[in-house]
């Protein structure tokens, strides 16, 4: 059955409970850190030499598409009626929001040391260890706006900017691919020692603490990062239906550089191994309110 993912910012206190009581179940049974395990092993940057198909590649859509859909799955085993609600982080631009509210994601980590000590997954309530990917603590961290080096979260302007773009994504097919909607919101610099973030990954560095690199999936707020991520390429979509709705086509051949190292539009997609096509269209899986 159709299931309807809603902006975070209209649940209900019941709603809320119900999602983080289902997160906090898979945590327990270790199902959580297997998604985030996941992610890690799946986190393969331009410069490792190795097929890519998580980020900094064309497959960065479908992929987390599909990593989202398991996820819900998984959550609705523990509560049929949990859906992933979204978060746009061009209008909820601040910690006061309720998205950080106590009774839900918890907010922003302390001074000292970025450790969340508030809401269902601060580390004293006993229920959410990170054991994948630990750096200073085995508690969520976040650090807003990164006073040390402040960040903004992306505007209504610079996410319209990716929005705009006509063709879905452009060679050298990686992170420094200057034209196309896929890199405009995933968001990387076009020009090696630019310290400028767009879109996505602007959103993961003004989170900061666990939602910097690999890791992010730590932090439950990535998951509706990325539900709002699948829905703007939805929403683009819909805004350009005459273009090519994936890009490349056919795998770069032998003697370029990104041979084997990106998904075509008919390759199977690891490690699920379905068809990268089967995640281009949601309206038989899921719809958004």
């Amino acid at each position: 059955m159709v299931h309807t993912r809603q902006n975070q910012n209209t649940f209900s206190k019941a709603q809320k409970r119900r999602f983080v009581d289902a997160v906090l179940a898979l945590k327990r049974s270790g199902r959580y850190d297997e998604f985030v395990r996941t992610h890690i092993d799946f986190y393969v940057g331009d410069g490792d030499g190795a097929l890519r198909v998580a980020h900094m590649t064309p497959s960065f859509f479908p992929w987390h598409r599909k990593f989202l859909l398991e996820f819900e799955r998984a959550l609705q085993k523990k509560d049929p009626g949990v859906t992933v609600p979204y978060w746009d982080w061009t209008v909820d631009r601040t910690p006061a929001v309720s998205l950080w509210g106590e009774d839900f994601l918890g907010g922003n980590g302390r001074r000292t040391d970025h450790q969340v000590t508030t809401g269902p997954f601060a580390r004293r309530h006993g229920n959410w260890t990170v054991t994948e990917a630990v750096t200073d603590g085995d508690f969520l961290m976040r650090d807003f706006g990164r006073p040390q080096a402040p960040v903004d979260l992306p505007s209504k302007a610079e996410l319209a900017g990716a929005m705009d773009e006509t063709q879905y994504d452009a060679k050298p097919w990686n992170s420094l691919s200057a034209g196309g909607f896929r890199n405009k919101l995933e968001g990387w610099p076009t020009r090696r020692g630019d310290r400028t973030w767009f879109n996505h990954n602007r959103v993961h560095r003004w989170v900061s603490g666990h939602m910097l690199g690999a890791g992010s999936v730590n932090d439950p707020v990535f998951w509706l990062h990325h539900a709002f991520v699948d829905l703007c390429w939805s929403r683009w979509r819909r805004r350009h239906p005459d273009v090519d709705p994936y890009l490349p086509l056919e795998r770069p051949g032998l003697g370029d550089p990104q041979h084997d190292r990106v998904l075509a539009a008919g390759d199977d997609m690891p490690p699920w191994n379905i068809p990268l096509r089967d995640m281009l269209e949601h309206t038989s899986l899921y719809r958004y309110e």
